[in-house]
């Protein structure tokens, strides 16, 4: 296994970096939760009741990626949280429009790497 070496330098650059991205999720959550409110067509009632709950988690972990920079372990929390918010709400929020649950597997991938991301913000 190769871990690459890890600096102050790039500890500096994942804080800054983990900062922006958590800013670009929240933006795109909000941009979401005006879509859902206003312009999507949902192919039922339940599509509309897990894109809700979706974006909810969309929000709160993009607040978790705001506060990476002042975690120990910025680096191994801030992929954790990236990559399981990303697998988690695309799974989903694409279920919730399509009503195509193929993709649904990816959400407990998603959420698996989310508890670990909350889980390297406390070391």
């Amino acid at each position: 296994v190769f871990l690459p070496r890890v600096t102050a330098y790039s500890y500096g650059r994942a804080r800054s970096a983990f900062r922006r991205l958590g800013a670009l999720s929240g933006a795109g959550a909000l941009a979401l939760a005006s879509y859902g409110a206003h312009g999507a067509q949902f192919p039922d009632a339940y599509g509309k009741e897990l894109f809700d709950k979706t974006n909810k988690h969309h929000f709160l972990h993009s607040l978790a990626l705001l506060g990476v920079p002042h975690c120990r372990k910025p680096l191994w929390a801030g992929l954790l949280l990236a990559s399981g918010t990303t697998l988690f709400c695309t799974s989903f929020y694409y279920q919730a429009l399509s009503g195509d649950p193929s993709i649904q597997t990816l959400g407990p991938v998603g959420g698996s790497l989310l508890i670990l991301g909350w889980l390297a913000l406390a070391l």
